[in-house]
């Protein structure tokens, strides 16, 4: 922003202006001002990891359980409060409720006196001290001051701003009014970390004689693109409302396929991918593919790794690369492997057992002079009475459970054993009760890795290929040509010649957890954030939902998204497998034997044995025997096809239960 602003003045210096973000400005004008709220120049910005170790001692202070009460939730709590610049005198108990066993506002308070006493500010003071001090009537000069210092204020990406930073704004502009504020009211897509898309709706009305300049001409992406994003996004009450055009060519229509489940729609887009790579010369690195939650990206990791295709990550790391995937995997791989020393490491104290780092130590020491797995040495250890009482006792428990679980593996199915061990560890439940903003997608990312075990013979089949795929992934990253995967709010800002927009279906997207939460506030959100994904397309957009798709260990019979039926029929193009076709507001996607009426839009948990039929999305196996087709076993007795890969085969059978059989196993009825 510098250098262009620079550029644009002729090369004349911009160093010492007061140009950048909110934070850096403000953290820049509190320095000046410290001692007006009890702190000095010096003060120390608190990272987030600092910030919540400080909660943590407040929290057991007040003798909080942190499982009923976690620290996080507290966290969470305070930085919400912040970004509405609310002090801790600025809210009552009533107001605070009974989080945190009713000390919420208590915490808090001892909070700010601890950040005092240290000299410290965390993320949400920069804003908040500087308002405290604006506001006080006995610092009106320090007021007027910046009025004349700040004749003129100009802001980028109003939409995404927050309470703290509007009223900020609010105080510096009121001298002379002279603000200009650019933004999309239909780009707000930040409001679960405090945006508040109500600032640039309100600000004609909050600055009086504003004038609203509306620029509607689109250089990035062709008219149909356009024509489609418009058509959803009418659907918003809450909006100023715009017409996007482009002196563009139309381009190609948007391209909306229906397909079977979630491994034939990751199928369909890689090959897509691939066709536009070799036939009509896109460079890989002008492609994406963006995801509304991140348990999606597996499918697609899979089938890149398969098809050779390079992509990369953005926004996180690679789907076995995440700390909960890692972390389940070491269990996994401790009970295949006893003697594998870094996976038992790595989970004997997680979730917290009361297992320290010298106890873990003096078991690798013991380890070294017994030549032993550290298994075996704690197992004998703990039977010879080396270890504390507690300890011991805690280490011979989950010895136990290692032994149970290995002794499972050969008569349970793996990924329902996969699941006992995630629960009867604890590391679930850690994960559940946690209450970060990312603890809900770790829980999600933790099922689709139970959901994936489905397609392997065992564990020891799944781990074995697992270690494959990270190794493929590691080589050759040093490539620049690669598809770029990533969630639709991480691709804000950002546009790819071809865009790939999967899981379109209801409760995914639009987010049934969002509506849940904000009502229609949340579903108005949600249809932004399908407007910002389909708008980061320049020449291409593909929108995909699927029929079926195997959730957390269970299929559901997904209804497309009511996404798809607003998109305007003149700007999209329908696969030729969706067989999607008019009727009124109604459309039913049915040539893959499914009908979905938009007006009961909530998903069925269960795929019955009865109408469905055999469908040309997958191929018959190698035996013949095709989706939709009565099969019968010698032990689970009748069901019905519902996929088919290659030799192996999932089958709904009567009692409700979805198993995956090679071919030969079964008959066809």
């Amino acid at each position: 922003m510098k250098e262009r602003i620079s550029k644009l003045l002729g090369g004349a210096p911009v160093e010492g202006w007061a140009l950048g973000t909110f934070h850096a400005l403000a953290a820049r004008m509190l320095r000046r001002h410290a001692e007006l709220v009890g702190l000095t120049s010096s003060f120390t910005i608190l990272d987030q990891d600092d910030a919540l170790r400080l909660v943590k001692q407040i929290c057991e202070t007040k003798n909080l359980d942190p499982k009923k009460n976690p620290p996080k939730m507290a966290m969470a709590m305070i930085d919400r409060w912040k970004d509405k610049a609310l002090s801790p005198t600025d809210i009552n108990q009533r107001e605070a409720g009974d989080v945190m066993g009713g000390q919420m506002l208590a915490i808090y308070t001892e909070y700010q006196a601890r950040l005092k006493a240290l000299n410290a500010c965390d993320f949400g003071d920069l804003l908040l001290q500087c308002i405290l001090i604006l506001r006080n009537p006995a610092n009106a000069q320090i007021l007027a001051d910046y009025h004349r210092r700040f004749k003129y204020i100009m802001v980028d990406e109003y939409q995404d701003t927050n309470v703290a930073q509007y009223m900020w704004l609010r105080l510096l502009a009121q001298g002379t009014g002279n603000i200009c504020c650019v933004g999309d009211d239909d780009q707000s897509i930040y409001g679960w970390r405090g945006a508040e898309v109500g600032n640039i709706l309100k600000f004609e009305r909050d600055f009086v004689g504003a004038k609203v300049i509306r620029l509607e001409q689109n250089y990035r992406s062709t008219g149909h693109i356009l024509g489609a994003a418009s058509g959803v996004i009418a659907n918003n009450q809450d909006r100023l409302g715009k017409t996007l055009w482009s002196d563009d060519e139309p381009g190609e229509k948007v391209r909306v396929q229906g397909l079977w489940d979630g491994d034939a729609e990751a199928r369909y887009i890689a090959e897509e991918i691939e066709t536009l790579q070799k036939h009509r010369g896109e460079k890989l690195r002008n492609m994406a593919v963006l995801v509304r939650a991140g348990f999606q990206m597996r499918e697609f990791e899979e089938r890149f790794i398969q098809m050779a295709i390079p992509y990369r990550v953005f926004g996180g790391p690679r789907f076995y690369e995440r700390a909960e995937v890692r972390d389940a995997l070491a269990y996994f791989r401790v009970v295949v492997q006893p003697a594998d020393d870094l996976a038992f490491e790595r989970i004997i104290n997680t979730p917290k057992r009361g297992i320290g780092d010298t106890t873990v130590q003096n078991l690798y020491a013991e380890s070294r002079v017994r030549n032993t797995p550290l298994t075996t040495t704690a197992e004998q250890m703990v039977a010879a009475g080396l270890l504390k009482a507690r300890v011991g006792t805690t280490i011979g428990s989950l010895m136990k459970d290692f032994d149970r679980w290995r002794s499972l593996l050969t008569t349970m199915n793996h990924g329902e054993l996969a699941a006992l061990i995630l629960d009867e560890s604890g590391y679930l439940a850690m994960w559940q009760a946690d209450k970060s903003p990312e603890a809900q997608g770790r829980v999600e990312n933790l099922k689709e890795l139970i959901a994936g075990m489905e397609e392997f013979e065992s564990l020891p089949a799944f781990l074995e290929h697992v270690s494959l795929v990270m190794e493929t992934q590691t080589a050759g990253t040093e490539n620049d040509d690669y598809v770029s995967l990533m969630t639709l709010h991480g691709a804000k800002g950002l546009e790819f010649n071809c865009v790939f927009l999967p899981g379109w279906e209801e409760g995914l997207f639009p987010s049934q957890k969002s509506m849940d939460e904000s009502g229609l506030k949340g579903l108005e959100e949600e249809r932004r954030l399908a407007y910002v994904g389909i708008t980061r397309a320049r020449k291409r957009a593909y929108i995909s939902f699927v029929a079926n798709r195997r959730m957390y260990g269970n299929w559901i019979n997904a209804l497309p998204s009511r996404f798809v039926e607003e998109l305007p029929e003149d700007h999209i193009e329908s696969g030729q497998e969706t067989g999607m076709h008019s009727s009124g507001r109604s459309k039913h996607w049915d040539s893959s034997g499914f009908t979905s009426q938009y007006e009961d839009r909530k998903p069925k948990v269960d795929l019955p044995l009865s109408g469905m039929t055999t469908s040309n999305f997958t191929k018959p196996s190698t035996t013949g025997i095709a989706m939709g087709d009565v099969v019968t076993h010698p032990t689970f007795g009748q069901g019905r096809v519902i996929h088919v890969a290659g030799s192996k085969l999932d089958i709904r059978f009567k009692d409700g239960s979805t198993k995956r059989l090679l071919d030969s196993f079964v008959q066809k009825v």
